[in-house]
């Protein structure tokens, strides 16, 4: 009867975990897979629930149940989470190519997570080399992880590696953690060393280590006594919780494309967009401007900061300026190329590797290049190219906004509203 009475709790857990998924994961990328697994989960334990699967012991303490309830914990305690399980790709140290899951990515991307479930006597057993064949131990784990996070810049910063302990974590195991760069967050617990003098020195309570019993082999290799440490998780030496927001050092550069220039010039964008166009694209453009001026985010993001463009995108933006613009467009952009650190074209490197294509152009390879180069966020609306050359392994840091065209000239023709 306990048994089944600790079954109904877990299956309502599971149900209330999945509210809680589902309201975290509008808008946000990985969302639906945090969602399905938690449905799959529930779908298990409601099999043993209705007596389809005979009810075990190890059935009331699933692992993933543990591990997604530390992830939706996580979530809910960050600011800016854009992704949920997250799978980055990056390269070891001989080259080979390896993947990660990211738990959470918070912060706009600067922060990544991992929310670990497993109690601390686990941890600590595994750390110290009785866990079971194939247990990998959280600081080799942080150790990808910061390997990876190296690969991956946001705005040229690498993001911020954070393991958080939602069963707390041995005072040692901290402590290696904060010296190789990563924070610690959950409840940091003492550790007390006793002498075994015989059998398994890796004793844990915690079904998740799986690591409680060692095999006879091991038993007859002990010569003697052996020092076992053991976690005293009543002892918490510190507990360390989430800030509401981490702080990070924003990028100063920015560099301008040709879609931001003409946006930022564009009579739509000063107040010139209650017409019907004859193009439709120019009407849609209208209306957007209407519901959601883009203008203010553009002097937003800009403020307080170095501004750059290149050779090659003033001289195309001065072209289309040319034979589109009006007169109050052609005098924004003199005021706003004054404004600007124009740079000689010198795309980075790995820039320079992108195939070309028909999303992935020459004149956007050279603008984005140079920004890249210069360690800028590119503004830009030109999202195509940004996913053509992610898809290719470019990802570039990057200040997406709507268009705006230059619709000065064309006002006379169209219909006022």
């Amino acid at each position: 009867m306990a048994l089944k009475a600790e079954l109904h709790e877990r299956v309502r857990c599971a149900q209330q975990l999945l509210q809680r998924a589902e309201q975290l994961s509008p808008g946000v990328e990985g969302g639906g897979k945090l969602c399905g697994k938690l449905r799959s989960e529930l779908r298990f334990l409601r099999r043993v629930e209705a007596g389809q699967l005979q009810i075990k012991e190890s059935h009331l303490h699933s692992t993933n149940l543990t591990h997604l309830t530390a992830i939706v914990e996580t979530a809910e305690s960050l600011e800016g989470v854009v992704s949920l399980l997250h799978v980055f790709t990056y390269q070891d140290d001989s080259g080979e190519k390896k993947t990660l899951v990211v738990d959470v990515v918070a912060n706009g991307g600067h922060t990544w997570v991992k929310a670990v479930g497993r109690k601390a006597e686990a941890l600590h057993n595994i750390w110290q080399g009785r866990g079971q064949y194939g247990d990998k131990s959280i600081i080799s784990q942080a150790e990808d992880f910061l390997q990876a996070s190296r690969q991956q810049p946001v705005q040229y910063l690498h993001p911020h590696v954070v393991f958080a302990f939602y069963n707390g974590v041995s005072s040692p195991m901290a402590d290696r953690l904060k010296e190789m760069g990563v924070s610690v967050r959950g409840d940091i617990v003492a550790v007390d060393t006793m002498v075994m003098e015989e059998g398994c020195a890796g004793e844990d309570a915690d079904e998740e280590a799986d690591s409680s019993d060692c095999s006879d082999e091991e038993a007859d290799d002990q010569e003697g006594s052996a020092e076992l440490t053991r976690v005293d998780r009543s002892k918490v030496v510190a507990s360390l919780e989430f800030p509401i927001q981490m702080k990070v050092e924003e990028c100063r550069r920015v560099n301008l494309d040709i879609t931001t220039l003409i946006t930022y010039v564009s009579s739509l964008s000063h107040g010139r967009c209650f017409f019907s166009f004859r193009e439709p694209v120019l009407t849609e453009q209208a209306a957007q401007e209407r519901q959601q001026p883009v203008l203010p985010s553009l002097d937003a993001f800009m403020e307080g900061k170095e501004l750059y463009t290149c050779r090659t995108a003033v001289r195309d933006f001065q072209v289309i300026l040319e034979t589109l613009g009006g007169p109050n467009e052609k005098e924004r952009a003199e005021r706003l190329l004054a404004r600007l650190n124009v740079v000689d074209d010198k795309p980075s490197e790995r820039t320079q590797c992108l195939t070309p294509s028909s999303k992935v152009n020459r004149r956007s390879l050279i603008i984005f290049g140079t920004g890249d180069g210069l360690q800028a966020v590119t503004m830009t609306a030109n999202s195509r190219f940004v996913r053509a050359a992610a898809n290719q392994g470019v990802r570039y840091s990057v200040f997406i906004h709507q268009p705006r065209a230059l619709t000065e000239g064309k006002e006379w023709r169209a219909t006022p509203l």
